[in-house]
């Protein structure tokens, strides 16, 4: 007599556990919220960064060991304080588009520039 092992079906596994604040919006409702967060960007004159997209294109930057471990203590941070779970890459990112936004903006006043002549 072979016995059968009872698993829990995939609605159980991934079910939500705790209720959530907001109530979930409709597929369209989510592009109209992304459509007016790009047009309102447009406006503004800000990029956005890429964030989790196919990246065609790849640069390696090298890092100390205590930069690295600042970037993985501001991520851990990001996801302990604000349930942000962002990788390095999204991190490093959305710090460049910040920077080159500031420098946009700002131009021979950006914190780039002053940070880049003080060394």
């Amino acid at each position: 007599m072979a016995r059968r092992v009872s698993l829990p079906a995939a609605d159980d596994l991934f079910r939500r556990t705790a209720p959530t604040a907001e109530p979930a919006q409709s597929p369209a409702e989510v592009v109209a919220a992304a459509d007016q967060a790009e047009a309102e960007d447009a406006e503004t004159g800000r990029k956005k960064p890429s964030g989790r997209v196919r990246h065609d294109e790849k640069m390696t930057v090298y890092v100390t060991s205590d930069e690295l471990l600042d970037i993985e203590h501001a991520r851990l941070g990001l996801r302990r304080s604000h349930g942000l779970a962002v990788d390095r890459g999204r991190l490093v990112r959305e710090a460049i588009a910040m920077v080159l936004a500031d420098f946009e903006a700002n131009g021979d006043d950006s914190a780039l520039v002053r940070r880049l002549t003080e060394e």
